[in-house]
């Protein structure tokens, strides 16, 4: 309750259904945000536990769609994004396995900020995980500096402009927020946690790049 997004999120749910109409999450997954507004309504600790437990809770693409569209003036993607971090924080993530993929998240797009400053970049997404990026992927993947220089002329260089490479300097600082912000001490909640779940399921190393593999390819196909 105590979070801001929280409270800038939730006034008073009617459960008129006008969120989970607009959102394209629901037209995919088994997801109603006006349930896990309802849920929040209810104060009930233990529906809220099982809901930070759920994948329910990581089908949210976090586009806000819901927001312009409530006639109460509510965002259930602010909701969403606060129980997020509690279950992170509390290690419930892990318990899903739409949860469990925050330690790719974190390992990937996490470091990539820390070590390059931008949360992604081209080189980044590799085409062997991305296969449904087609073959066009392929090539830029692979021609990134002459494509991209077409646009921005210090791609990945020193200098000005989109797509630059980030002095030390910067990212010393980035560094130096992330950790007076608590946003290190954070991944280390993530990295716990997963550690704890991949000895459970049986990877006797803990949170390796093996099983972190398994949480970004593994899918039971149970989420429509």
């Amino acid at each position: 309750m105590e979070d801001v997004r929280l409270r800038e999120g939730l006034k008073a749910c009617m459960n008129c259904g006008v969120c989970t109409g607009v959102c394209p999450s629901a037209e995919f997954y088994d997801y109603d945000p006006r349930k896990i507004v309802n849920t929040i309504q209810t104060k009930d600790d233990d529906a809220i536990e099982a809901l930070m437990r759920s994948d329910t809770l990581w089908y949210c693409g976090e586009c806000m769609s819901c927001r312009p569209r409530c006639p109460r003036g509510n965002t259930p993607g602010y909701i969403i994004q606060a129980l997020r971090t509690l279950s992170q924080r509390l290690g419930l993530f892990v318990e899903s396995e739409k949860g469990r993929q925050q330690i790719a998240i974190k390992r990937v797009i996490g470091h990539h900020i820390l070590e390059k400053g931008y949360c992604i970049t081209p080189r980044l997404v590799s085409p062997a995980l991305h296969p449904e990026q087609g073959p066009v992927w392929d090539w830029a993947n692979r021609n990134d500096t002459d494509l991209y220089t077409r646009f921005s002329p210090n791609y990945m260089g020193a200098g000005p402009g989109a797509g630059r490479k980030i002095d030390d300097e910067a990212i010393g600082e980035i560094n130096r927020i992330f950790e007076v912000s608590g946003g290190k001490a954070f991944f280390e909640k993530i990295e716990e946690a997963s550690d704890r779940k991949a000895r459970e399921m049986g990877y006797s190393d803990g949170a390796t790049t093996e099983y972190m593999m398994h949480t970004f390819t593994h899918n039971s196909n149970n989420h429509q």
